[in-house]
């Protein structure tokens, strides 16, 4: 009987363990994920979340490198990881052809132009970016419209805080036909 009692104990308990299993959810497809991050690049930290506010996305929505996304996926809620992401799968190789040359005249006002330097460049639709200063020669200044990160492998230690559903997408209301000008 006591044999009989440890057994059914044993399986109830291994059930409610595969129940509690079950109820934890991975990270995939749609999930939002918040997460602890060290991001380094050649043993040198770059940048990290520990401290701060934790980074908070939804899986396939497309705002984090799809390297980061498919090392995270399958991950549980408090698991840590070591994410390698090669350059493919973060911001690509480096483009010779993001190299463009200009006149040292075309540099911000007071600015002493140095290899390194990263500037704020701005599109004509006004968004803004960074731009290297890659090469100086004479009156003439190239400069590196990559991302800074391109080329490089990433290396991410994470711990994932929280996974939930992620709350549906708002529509934006349609415009009666009527107020649409012809």
């Amino acid at each position: 009987m006591k044999k009989l009692l440890t057994a059914i104990t044993a399986i109830l308990c291994l059930g409610f363990a595969g129940t509690a299993m079950a109820a934890d959810p991975a990270v995939e497809n749609g999930k939002l994920v918040k997460l602890d991050y060290t991001l380094t690049v050649n043993n040198q930290e770059i940048e990290t979340s520990i401290g701060k506010k934790p980074l908070e996305f939804v899986v396939g929505d497309k705002s984090v490198i799809p390297g980061l996304e498919n090392g995270l996926t399958g991950m549980h809620r408090g698991e840590e990881k070591l994410i390698t992401v090669e350059s493919k799968d973060a911001y690509g190789q480096v483009d010779p052809k993001a190299f463009k040359e200009f006149p040292k005249t075309s540099m911000p006002k007071g600015a002493e132009p140095k290899v390194g330097m990263v500037l704020q460049a701005q599109a004509p639709d006004g968004e803004s970016f960074p731009a290297t200063i890659a090469e100086l020669k004479g009156d003439k200044v190239i400069l590196d419209f990559n991302h800074p990160l391109a080329g490089k492998q990433l290396k991410f230690q994470v711990k994932v805080l929280d996974i939930t559903q992620a709350p549906p997408v708002q529509a934006k209301p349609l415009v009666p036909a009527a107020d649409v000008k012809k």
